[in-house]
This record gives C-alpha cells, sequence and structure tokens, in this order.
C-alpha cells in the first residue's frame, strides 16, 4: 500500500493568530514539537508573554462587540463556507494530524469527519437559537419569552490525543452562539491547531479577534481564564488538570465544561460472533494508540466468553502492523509523546507487580525507520482483578486488561461500584434483555451496544459523568449551554 507524503518535513517557528494576523511572538521561551513516529523535530513555538495575552483577550473583546450583530443566516453562511474549506484541505488536514500526533491515516480521516459533523451540528444549531420560547397569556395580559444572549469570550484548550476533534467539539459552537475563543494547545502536538487556523482564516466574513491561537500550557491558560473579560473555559483532558481548571473557574465566577479521565469496561457475554467482537476489541483497545478517553481498557468476560474469545484476541493483537501512520498498511502508530510512552510502560508494570500475567507484550518492539519513535505494541494483562491499581486508573495506551466475572451482575457491579469515573461501558451480547439491562443500569456517560467506543456523533453531547466531567454543559452541541445565556422576558401590554 502507498506510503503518503508529509505536508511539510518542517513547519518553522510557529506564530500566534490574534486579531485576524499572524503574529512574531516575542517571547524567549520556545518549545520543540516532535513527530512521535520519529522523534524528529518538525516546528518550535513560543510561549505567549502577558502583553500576548492581553492582545489576545482585547481583540476576542472587539470581535464579540461585532460578531453578536451578525444576523443568524450570516453566521450560517459563514459556518458553511467553513465547512467548505475543511473538505476542501481535508486530505492535508489528515497528514498533518498523522505527523504531529502519530495515529494512523484512517483515523486521521475519521477523525476530520467527525470535525466536519461538528461544524455541520453547530449549524444546525443556529435554528434552535433563533426560535426561542413564547408564551402569550401566560397570566391575564402577560407573556413571557425565553431569549438566548452569547456570554462573551472563552478560553478552549485542547489535550494532546484529540486536538482537532477537540477544536471542533467547541469552536464552532461557540461561534454558532456569538462568542469569540482564544485556543491553546497542548505542547505535544501544536501543528495540528496551526493547520486548522490556516484554514479557519480563509473563512471571509469572521471579523478580526474571533478566533484567536497562543501557545504556552498552563501556566499561560490560568492567566488567560483569570482575565476579566474571560467568561468562561471548554477543557478536554485530564480529570487532575480539569478540576484545577474547574476550582479556578467557581472560584472567579465563570463558566467551566470538562472532560476528564476515564477507565472503560466492555462486557463480553457468551454466544457472541467471535470474528465481530475481536475485531471491535483490536479497535477499541489499540486505535489511536489506545489514547482516547472512550477507549476501551477492561475486557469483562462472563461466563464461558473467556474460553471463547481470548485466544482468538490474543493472535489477532499480536499480529497488527506498527508503523508510521502515513503508510496506508500501518494498523498501529506510536504514542503522542515519549513521556505517554513511559507512562503506559511503568503501568505495565505496577500491573504485574500486583499479580498480572502479561498475554501479549508490546513493550520491546521494533519499527523499521522508527527507531527513535514512540512505538509500544499491544499489550494484554490477564488475571487482572478490580482491585488492581491498572483495572482502576486510565493508562492511555494499547493495553488491555482482562477480567473474568461469573455473569451480568458481577460486570455491573465491578463498573458501578470500583470505578470512580463515568467515560463509557459497552456491551457485546446477541440477546436483547442483558443489553436492555445493561443500557440502564450502567452508571456511565456513554454506553454501547455492540460497538467498542459509543462515540457520541455531533447532535449528541458527550455524556460523560462522574470524574470524568465537570461542569452544567458538555462538549459537542452540548456545550451551548456554556456560551449562551439565557433571557427571560415579560410583557404586559
Amino acid at each position: 500500500m502507498a506510503v503518503l507524503p508529509e505536508v511539510e518535513k518542517h513547519y518553522g517557528k510557529l506564530k500566534f493568530f490574534i486579531d485576524g494576523k499572524w503574529i512574531d511572538s516575542a517571547s524567549d521561551q520556545i518549545y520543540e514539537d516532535v513527530n512521535p513516529a520519529t522523534g524528529e523535530v518538525i516546528a518550535e513555538f513560543p510561549s505567549a508573554t502577558d502583553s500576548e495575552i492581553e492582545q489576545a483577550v482585547q481583540a476576542a473583546q472587539a470581535a464579540f462587540a461585532q460578531w453578536r450583530r451578525v444576523p443568524l443566516r450570516d453566521k450560517a453562511r459563514y459556518l458553511f463556507d467553513l465547512r467548505a474549506k475543511f473538505e476542501e484541505h481535508y486530505d492535508r488536514l489528515c497528514r498533518v494530524l498523522v505527523q504531529d500526533h502519530g495515529r494512523t491515516i484512517g483515523e486521521a480521516r475519521g477523525t476530520l469527519r467527525r470535525c466536519i459533523e461538528n461544524i455541520e451540528s453547530a449549524c444546525s444549531a443556529l435554528l434552535l437559537l433563533t426560535k426561542g420560547e413564547y408564551v402569550t397569556e401566560l397570566a391575564r395580559g402577560l407573556d413571557q419569552a425565553l431569549y438566548w444572549e452569547p456570554r462573551g469570550v472563552f478560553l478552549i484548550i485542547t489535550p494532546n490525543n484529540i486536538p482537532m476533534h477537540a477544536w471542533s467539539s467547541y469552536v464552532p459552537y461557540a461561534i454558532a452562539s456569538g462568542c469569540p475563543v482564544i485556543v491553546s494547545p497542548s505542547k505535544a502536538d501544536p501543528v495540528c491547531l496551526d493547520a486548522i487556523f490556516r484554514v479557519t482564516a480563509e473563512v471571509e466574513g469572521f471579523p478580526p479577534g474571533l478566533v484567536n491561537l497562543i501557545y504556552g500550557g498552563s501556566n499561560v491558560n490560568q492567566k488567560i481564564l483569570s482575565h476579566p473579560l474571560v467568561k468562561g473555559v471548554g477543557f478536554i483532558g485530564s480529570t487532575a488538570v480539569g478540576k484545577e481548571l474547574f476550582a479556578l473557574a467557581g472560584k472567579l465566577g465563570k463558566e467551566a465544561s470538562i472532560n476528564g479521565n476515564g477507565k472503560n469496561h466492555v462486557v463480553i457475554m457468551p454466544g457472541c460472533n467471535v470474528e465481530a467482537v475481536v475485531d471491535g476489541l483490536l479497535r477499541g483497545c489499540y486505535g489511536m494508540a489506545g489514547q482516547r478517553c472512550l477507549g476501551t481498557d477492561n475486557l469483562l468476560f462472563a461466563d464461558k466468553a473467556y474460553d471463547e474469545v481470548k485466544d482468538a484476541f490474543i493472535e489477532a493483537s499480536a499480529s497488527m502492523k506498527l508503523g508510521y501512520g502515513l503508510d496506508e498498511a500501518t494498523q498501529l502508530g506510536p504514542l503522542v509523546s515519549q513521556k505517554g510512552k513511559q507512562k503506559v510502560m511503568d503501568f505495565i508494570e505496577t500491573g504485574l507487580k500486583e499479580g498480572a500475567r502479561i498475554a501479549n507484550d508490546g513493550r520491546n518492539v521494533t519499527v523499521e525507520g522508527g527507531e527513535k519513535g514512540f512505538f509500544l505494541g499491544p499489550t494484554i494483562l490477564d488475571d487482572v482483578h478490580p482491585d488492581m491499581h491498572v483495572a482502576r486508573e486510565e493508562a492511555f495506551g494499547p493495553l488491555a486488561n482482562l477480567m473474568r466475572v461469573s455473569d451480568l451482575d458481577e460486570a455491573l457491579d465491578w463498573i458501578n461500584n470500583k470505578d470512580k469515573y463515568g467515560h463509557s461501558a459497552c456491551i457485546f451480547t446477541p440477546y436483547g434483555a442483558p443489553a436492555r439491562r445493561f443500557m440502564k443500569e450502567a452508571d456511565v456517560g456513554n454506553i454501547g451496544i455492540n460497538v467498542p467506543v459509543p462515540q457520541p456523533y455531533a447532535f449528541f453531547p458527550l455524556g460523560s459523568k462522574n470524574e470524568s466531567a465537570l461542569g452544567v454543559a458538555k462538549s459537542r452541541i452540548d456545550s451551548l449551554r456554556l456560551f449562551l445565556n439565557q433571557k427571560t422576558v415579560t410583557e404586559r401590554w
């Protein structure tokens, strides 16, 4: 199969995008961005100074005054133009994502489709904003109406695992709502956001300052959120960092939508189609090298399912092709950073010390041309129990835990009472009764029935709960609640 060309070998020193212009930073604090498949530096980028933060906030505030007055039909037209630009640059954006993040080209294509769906969903959301609610004669001579108003400037923080998808989970909805944004990406893959903003900058009609891009990480993020003109934050990342941002937002009286870690379970019931289950588990456990919040961690085999599925899953895992994601034949790319890889390696060692047994070892893989890359092969731990650290915390890598349960009752008990998170849980079963019971009783925000990853489409929110989410608004279409105030008007004539 073909190996696709890189868009650029090196993207140079990245610039900020502020007030509709690409700006060279005055900062002397410079970081390097590395291709995780090759270990090669592909860009440098600065950390924003206080002056540049202020410039971005003021530009966004000026855009707010202008953009909130733009008619909704015009907002819709500009958003449709944005969608068209994403389609036009689809192939280039996919290849940038592979090069900067490390996922396979197939996974990148799926991600860009999700981004486009979010833009489409934001367009459809404009209808909700126009309709409002109106009740006449609520009392004698009394009418009431409900209107939606944009709150103002927001900070959007994107994580290292889904830089483009996270952008699309908030920014198009902010634009539709009338809210300008300052986007602060992860230090691991800033080229992805540079590419997104170069596409966005081509849309004619967006006022300068509507969308702004700066770099810098946690210190810069806290300064932006603390600015009096910034109304809140949309964040996808770790629960620990999310709690810090949530606490700061609460202290400052600001809005927050926080998506954090997860520890997701897949229950395999007896009698399933083994080929379909194995195919699903490969995608759930190893898709994006295991670096996604809805990915599969714990495999709970009920009754005879362990004997039916285990060997086939181990064999299929061991045969996966690792490599650079621009090779169409690659099934598993690298982790996004050496730090992330080492975390998973340590996680595996902890599991072995706790008494787990390794059923497939991916720690010493070699990839031709990727000797300096952050590769880790599919790794499977067997004999895992719910009281182990590896069963409770998120590894965020291509690691699967094999766990036995007697029946669905025990599986639900593990999910509901031994897991502090609440991202997702899935079940594979050929029967409707256990599926229906699982759907109703599993205490998580996203349920999968015969699917390995219950990824909501853009028109549905990411329903995560418990320690996996904080704030009143979820990402995707539900983020409208983050960006909008309600105004009730009472009239008597």
